[in-house]
């Protein structure tokens, strides 16, 4: 099941260990000063930065333009859970059971997702500056999908070893 809101509103619902140090590098991204918010402010156009935060947990930093919703697919994880962060801009984020779609590509280990087709009876979350989004395993997700126009987006995407 999904869960989302604010860092706040998020921890109250996730009572997990796990999450912890996602959590804190969330705080640091919300700190203007912090070097973890101006290092991701200075990422460029279309680039993804990995960072380990332990043997179990990493981040990968993004920016991107948003898309229409029909250049996007449903994607999902078997190894890792997803956190995904808003820094900078909005977005539509939806989400279906994966038993409910189309496989489009099968599940591949080595990159740890599989894709699937579009949905008419998938639900939608709007993602605003601040807020993120957890997406489990059975959680079928598809982000980058504009609001009312395509705009650049700065994402934190954490990935936790389930």
């Amino acid at each position: 099941m999904a869960i989302f809101g604010n860092l706040e509103t998020v921890k109250a619902q996730v009572d997990n260990t796990k999450f912890e140090k996602a959590f804190l590098y969330i705080q640091k991204l919300q700190d203007k000063n912090s070097f973890e918010y101006k290092s991701i402010c200075n990422i460029g156009l279309d680039e993804c930065n990995k960072i380990v935060l332990d043997e179990n947990s990493f981040v990968l930093e993004q920016a991107y333009i948003t898309k229409d919703k029909k250049d996007c697919l449903f994607e999902s994880h078997k190894k890792y859970i997803d956190i995904q962060y808003m820094l900078e801009g909005d977005e539509i984020m939806e989400v279906e059971n994966v038993n409910n779609l189309l496989i489009q590509t099968p599940y591949k280990e080595d990159l740890d997702y599989a894709k699937y087709a579009q949905s008419l009876n998938s639900s939608s979350l709007v993602i605003r500056k601040n807020e993120l989004a957890i997406f489990y395993p059975n959680d079928a997700h598809m982000p980058c999908i504009k609001v009312n126009e395509n705009k650049k987006i700065i994402k934190a995407v954490f990935k936790i070893a389930v």
